[in-house]
């Protein structure tokens, strides 16, 4: 295998001026283009025929600028890198690369494009997507305001899911070889913390279903997730075709989930079915919004008598925890809430551990009473 060898060449334009360039032989392909190449122009000019000292002295120091430059190219290329494309590279537009992938992820991805593409002003290269640029937008991560709840700063947690989303379209560039260094081995992780997790008990999901809703698909695809524990992102994109015959005779739920791209097929129960309503083509719930299904909610809770802060996404918390709360063998709880990871749902385990309360039972200051004798 022949290597390719670099040479500084010089070329008289018509304005008088000398350009410099680099001369590769054999060429070498641009992976933009597709096509083989065997020049490239530096843009560093030098005075034909220098007639002072300084012009002299600044054609001397120009040469020695591109013969380091040339230096550099044939190291990249013996390397297999390509240093005269890394420049290109360098130009190429990391925002619209960073949109084009959220196309194609969880909606995590799109919000932390949304605030990148404002920590960077709307405009971002390759070039300047450097260690020290990267760790300036974990600290403006640190600050932001959520797109959602007007002020309020972004909790922990989710800075470190935007951080990890951001980290993976780094890794992805990489891998792609629109980076020329893996970033993330100088990058540290955002922690996250431990967060309470609300539910209903299953008393409450009761009551809920007794209680009437002004938006009655909003309390259906709820009580839906109640009785599955799809996520809202997989509920609202439920299609009537995603819904179909188990082996048993009964219904199930074959998706391809948003967030974790994971296939499932999830067994569903005859009250979980009829909570579908009349089967039909195209969107199960009718196309209802994010933004309608939680404007519902308040009001619903409210009129059932449940005060405590409850989302939508706590209905997934509920399925988890009223199934582990019925005895239901971890790993299966886990395969229906399409965990990557069995450790994710052990959570849902801690929260109805019964030991505890028997544990907190254990120590009591008032002394147990001595039975009644028997009497005959």
């Amino acid at each position: 295998m022949s290597t390719t060898k670099v040479t500084l060449r010089k070329r008289e334009l018509p304005s008088g001026k000398i350009t410099l360039y680099l001369d590769f032989y054999p060429a070498v392909r641009n992976p933009r283009t597709m096509e083989m190449s065997r020049r490239e122009y530096l843009g560093i000019y030098l005075v034909k025929n220098p007639k002072t000292p300084l012009e002299r002295k600044t054609n001397a120091e120009k040469l020695k600028q591109a013969e380091a430059i040339r230096a550099l190219r044939e190291i990249a290329i013996i390397n297999e890198q390509y240093g005269f494309i890394d420049r290109g590279r360098l130009k190429m537009d990391f925002l619209a690369y960073f949109e084009k992938i959220t196309q194609t992820r969880a909606g995590s991805y799109k919000r932390t494009y949304l605030h990148f593409k404002d920590f960077c002003h709307g405009k971002c290269t390759f070039g300047e997507v450097t260690v020290d640029f990267c760790k300036k937008f974990m600290i403006y991560l640190q600050t932001s305001k959520s797109k959602n709840a007007g002020d309020k700063v972004l909790a922990q947690n989710t800075q470190a899911d935007y951080w990890c989303c951001f980290r993976s379209v780094l890794k992805q560039a990489y891998r792609d070889k629109l980076l020329t260094e893996n970033l993330n081995v100088y990058l540290d992780q955002v922690e996250t913390v431990e967060v309470r997790k609300e539910f209903l008990t299953l008393e409450e999901v009761r009551t809920l279903y007794k209680t009437p809703c002004k938006n009655e698909t909003a309390k259906r695809a709820s009580l839906f997730s109640c009785l599955t524990g799809l996520r809202i992102s997989d509920i609202m994109a439920l299609t009537w075709e995603n819904v179909q015959q188990y082996t048993d005779g009964g219904h199930c739920v074959r998706i391809r989930t948003i967030k974790t791209k994971a296939d499932l097929l999830l067994p569903i129960s005859e009250e979980a079915y009829k909570l579908l309503g009349e089967p039909g083509e195209g969107l199960v719930f009718g196309g209802i919004s994010e933004w309608q299904l939680r404007r519902a909610l308040p009001e619903w809770l409210e009129a059932a008598g449940i005060t405590r802060h409850i989302t939508f996404h706590s209905f997934r918390h509920t399925n988890a925890t009223i199934l582990a709360n019925l005895g239901i063998p971890i790993y299966t709880v886990s395969a229906m809430l399409s965990h990557k990871n069995v450790q994710t749902t052990q959570i849902y385990a801690k929260l109805v551990d019964d030991s505890k309360r028997r544990a907190a039972d254990a120590i009591t200051l008032e002394p147990t009473p001595e039975p009644e004798p028997k009497t005959d």
